[in-house]
């Protein structure tokens, strides 16, 4: 059993694991959500065994179902489930952790491996490589400040890396309702792995054909 939360929005569901950070997808429908999210279990075990430890999902189980917002349309995650208030316990937090470390190591990987120019959307669209990587490191600054920590522009990659250190440690705490962030542990470690993940596959779809 793997269990999800479902993110309704006007017209497009996201399909989330609560227990695996990163793991989830959108489209329209919710029966078409879960399908899609268990497609993709091949790509995400990838990141799964890069952090050490084995991926078998069982068939997704809809635990909870939050009601979306424009920005569910517009192809994020926006509304944090009530289960993600349950206590998070170290061993958990630092699982959590070790899933969004392997998540940036391998999208660092395949930034350095892949072309500066990718292949375009249908209507002409999409970044290229650089462009994604930046918007990447800058958003992950931005979603930081809601856990409090907070880091000037960066100058170089041990200035990302610093502000990463500091956040991994951070989500690596044991946390406890009612807390004092604006992002609770388990969403945020989810949604910043969602972030990665995701234009980790979109630059390895778009070098493809």
């Amino acid at each position: 059993m793997t269990r999800v939360y479902l993110e309704l929005g006007p017209k497009k569901v996201f399909a989330c694991s609560l227990e695996w950070p990163g793991w989830c997808r959108v489209t329209k429908g919710e029966e078409a959500a879960l399908d899609l999210l268990m497609d993709y279990v091949p790509r995400y075990r990838v990141i799964a065994g890069r952090a050490g430890l084995a991926f078998e999902p069982g068939d997704p189980v809809v635990a909870e179902r939050v009601p979306g917002d424009a920005t569910t349309d517009f192809g994020a995650p926006s509304i944090m489930p009530e289960l993600d208030l349950e206590p998070l316990d170290a061993e958990e937090a630092r699982r959590q952790v070790a899933l969004l470390r392997a998540a940036w190591e391998l999208f660092d990987e395949t930034v350095a491996a892949s072309p500066e120019e990718l292949r375009k959307g249908p209507r002409g669209g999409g970044r290229d490589t650089s462009r994604i990587y930046d918007h990447v490191v800058e958003a992950e600054r931005s979603y930081a400040r809601k856990l409090d920590v907070r880091h000037k522009p960066y100058r170089s990659r041990e200035d990302r890396d610093a502000m990463r250190a500091e956040l991994t440690e951070v989500l690596a705490r044991p946390w406890e309702p009612p807390g004092d962030t604006r992002w609770v542990p388990r969403y945020a470690t989810r949604r910043l792995a969602w972030h990665v993940i995701d234009h980790l596959w979109e630059i390895e779809d778009r070098r493809e054909g």
